[in-house]
């Protein structure tokens, strides 16, 4: 099934808008600007965003559903480096800086609804407006936290103190999504999730 474009409903502009103006102040104008250039795309569960090896040129608000970032290597393992539900915004963005293809995908693991925004066009916004950059400086220190949380983990953490910490980080993600993607997120075997959650439990 094929990803599909939709007219920008009444409640998907407020949700967007909402969701701006928690990070940074943003005038109305600003706002319009750009849901002025952006489009409302439907992308079916099991779809993809961006594939790994693909060069993006937009980024998006995920109005509803769920995302996960996803390296395969060259065994064919899948690894998840993170989780982003309604109310995220998604790229890849060190691919859309350095215009190159994207080292990882973007799946939709629910039946998703999204804004699409053409990265190209956005940054002419940045120029005209300092609350542009406050937002995106926002989001780059968000990503650059998470980040190192991550790397944290790996580093110091066991896999049962890395699954309380997802389900910290992603509360309620546990039944939205299958056991082998969690085990993925945490770097260790689905059958040795399984024998950690027992335990656990």
């Amino acid at each position: 099934m094929e990803s599909a474009y939709k007219p920008i409903s009444e409640d998907i502009a407020a949700s967007f808008s909402r969701v701006l103006n928690s990070i940074v102040p943003f005038p109305k104008a600003e706002i319009e600007k750009a849901l002025a250039i952006s489009q409302v795309k439907t992308i079916p569960k099991k779809s993809f965003f961006i594939c790994e090896g693909q060069k993006p040129h937009s980024f998006a608000f995920v109005y509803r559903g769920l995302f996960r970032y996803a390296y395969i290597d060259q065994k064919g393992r899948d690894f998840t480096k993170g989780f982003f539900p309604e109310l995220s915004f998604i790229s890849s963005y060190s691919a859309l800086v350095q215009n190159r293809e994207s080292y990882f995908s973007i799946e939709a693991l629910e039946d998703s609804i999204i804004l699409e925004i053409p990265y190209e066009t956005w940054k002419r916004l940045i120029k005209e407006k300092l609350c542009w950059h406050k937002f995106l400086i926002a989001l780059l220190e968000k990503g650059f936290t998470t980040k190192e949380k991550r790397e944290r983990e790996f580093l110091l953490l066991s896999a049962e103190a890395r699954y309380r910490n997802f389900k910290k980080t992603y509360p309620g993600l546990d039944k939205r999504i299958k056991q082998h993607l969690i085990a993925s997120y945490l770097g260790i075997t689905p059958v040795a999730f399984s024998r950690m959650k027992k335990k656990l439990h």
